[in-house]
């Protein structure tokens, strides 16, 4: 069985939706393994949705649907061994802060900085300082990250009845204390006093 009949063999075998890269056969060398992977697209085994990151499409009635943005993002931090986080209005988005729909999504990262584009929309990868990547909670950081975007002067009641919302449904009490001083001032201060009416209102 040549290379070739390898990897299109465990292509095969995948689900639909997996990510595929150059070094995504690290037994073969990564020059050769695009040249295969580019093959297969024409064979239209899989397609390319962007340089160097390929996708097994999920077949349906309308037609091939690919990964989401967030899928492609964390699939390319796991290849690269790195941390990421959404920021911006990313961040907001994803915690539902902001209804504007960007065609540039943001996302700090411990890795190398890049930009992928997918048609007419890119994604930005920022390398960070380490400090962003401290928390242990898994929406302390995304909330950060989205009321820094907000700026401390725009905060509206909408937004604050929001992270009063999030902080209920996402209380993360283990990993609270220790994230919430890893925030700016204006966070915390924020922050803690929506906990703080969220505790006096359970025990009342």
């Amino acid at each position: 069985m040549t290379v070739l009949d390898q990897i299109k063999e465990q292509i095969v075998k995948s689900r639909e939706g997996t990510l595929f890269f150059n070094n995504s056969f690290p037994q073969y060398d990564e020059e050769y393994v695009r040249h295969v992977l580019s093959d297969l697209c024409e064979q239209k085994l899989i397609a390319r949705i962007s340089f160097g990151v390929y996708v097994k499409p999920i077949k349906s009635k309308f037609g091939d649907v690919y990964p989401s943005v967030n899928d492609i993002v964390e699939a390319v931090a796991k290849r690269d061994n790195a941390k990421i986080l959404p920021t911006g209005n990313t961040a907001m988005n994803q915690l539902g802060l902001s209804t504007q729909v960007s065609m540039k999504s943001e996302y700090i990262t411990s890795g190398s900085a890049r930009v992928i584009t997918l048609g007419k929309r890119t994604i930005k990868l920022k390398r960070s300082v380490p400090k962003n990547f401290a928390y242990k909670g898994k929406m302390m950081p995304v909330l950060v990250a989205a009321m820094k975007a907000i700026g401390k002067d725009n905060m509206t009641d909408e937004h604050i009845g929001i992270i009063r919302k999030l902080l209920m449904e996402n209380p993360e009490e283990k990993t609270w204390q220790a994230d919430v001083q890893l925030a700016p001032a204006w966070i915390r201060k924020t922050i803690t006093t929506i906990k703080n009416s969220i505790k006096n209102e359970q025990v009342d």
